[in-house]
C-alpha cells in the first residue's frame, strides 16, 4: 500500500485549565499540523438518547516521530480537519523502520 500524506490535520491534546471558580475546564489545545493519509475502515449507526449516532473508524497514517515527542500522536488525543474530529484510540508503527505511524481513530456524528 502506497502512503500518500495529502491531508493536513491539526493534532490536539486535552488540557485542564482553571475555570476561575475554583474548578477546572477541559479544552483541546493544538500541538501542531501533521500531514496524513486517511482511509475509512468501517462504519455503523447506533441509537442515542435523542437521535441516531453515526460512527466511522479510520486508519490515519502520519510520519514517524520518536517516543515522547510532542508531535507523536497518542491514544486520547485527536486530529481536527476543519469541523471534523477524529478521536485517536490507538497508535502503532506502520512499518519495521518506524518511518510511519498508523493511528486508529473514530469520527462520531449525530444524524
Amino acid at each position: 500500500m502506497t502512503v500518500q500524506l495529502n491531508r493536513q490535520l491539526v493534532l490536539e491534546t486535552l488540557d485542564r485549565v482553571p475555570d476561575g471558580a475554583g474548578g477546572f475546564a477541559e479544552i483541546w489545545m493544538p500541538l501542531g499540523t501533521i500531514w496524513a493519509d486517511i482511509r475509512a475502515r468501517s462504519g455503523r449507526e447506533s441509537a442515542g438518547e435523542a437521535s441516531a449516532l453515526s460512527v466511522v473508524t479510520f486508519r490515519i497514517i502520519v510520519r514517524g516521530a520518536p517516543q515522547g515527542s510532542s508531535m507523536r500522536p497518542v491514544a486520547g488525543q485527536r486530529f481536527r480537519d476543519g469541523g471534523r474530529v477524529f478521536l485517536i484510540e490507538a497508535v502503532a508503527e506502520n512499518d519495521a523502520a518506524g518511518r510511519y505511524l498508523v493511528c486508529f481513530a473514530k469520527e462520531e456524528r449525530v444524524t
